[in-house]
């Protein structure tokens, strides 16, 4: 039994840190909050990775209640959170300085933090799925141990974040700059993947 559950534990600990990989989400980070200070930077890190952890923590306990009470399919869950996801990517790709990135004139640490940092970058369809499928079983403790798990992500990815000027500051604006269009590129990818798995499901191909 202890065996099955540390084997369990490693394989959610991979499912989450495979899916919003830390380190990947670092050019992410800095992108979308370049002009802004330290301490700004440090709120949109915690506040997107505390919503994120509620996100997934409320779908573990709820999910099935949420889908069944508003007739949510999981099909319709994946090609709407794939939109979204190639959304973000493709405007990563684009460069383009949305409103989002107006630090000066709008609370930019809310928006930011809410979409597309914690939705659905950090908690989006493949991870809230993902959480939800490790949680079928119905047990108490592996729902105990998914949501530990998806805390600790949560702190390592904040902690990522609050490195990201030193990765910055090591690797060059220029790289950076380079890596957040291949995370663009990336993101669309995933996005598109998301989309077609929907499909697939939809119509049972």
């Amino acid at each position: 039994m202890q065996n099955e559950l540390i084997a369990f534990t490693l394989s959610v600990f991979t499912g989450f840190f495979a899916i919003m990989n830390p380190i990947a989400n670092v050019p992410i980070f800095s992108s979308l909050v370049e002009d802004a200070d330290k301490e700004t930077k440090r709120k949109i890190s915690r506040k997107a990775t505390s919503i994120a952890f509620l996100i997934v923590f409320l779908f573990v306990l709820l999910g099935k209640f949420i889908f069944e009470l508003f007739g949510i399919t999981i099909p319709a869950f994946k090609i709407t959170g794939g939109i979204l996801i190639f959304f973000v990517g493709f405007e990563m790709l684009q460069s383009k300085r949305s409103a989002v990135k107006h630090l000066k004139e709008t609370a930019f640490d809310e928006n930011i933090a809410i979409s597309p940092l914690a939705i659905p970058i950090l908690a989006g369809p493949g991870t809230i799925v993902t959480a939800m499928n490790f949680v079928s079983s119905g047990s108490y403790v592996r729902i105990s141990i998914v949501i530990a798990v998806f805390a600790l992500m949560c702190i390592l990815t904040h902690w990522a974040f609050q490195l990201g000027d030193k990765i910055v500051l090591r690797v060059g604006k220029n790289v950076i700059t380079v890596i957040g269009k291949i995370m663009g590129l990336i993101i669309a990818i995933i996005g598109t993947t998301m989309i077609i798995e929907g499909i697939k499901v939809s119509f049972d191909l």
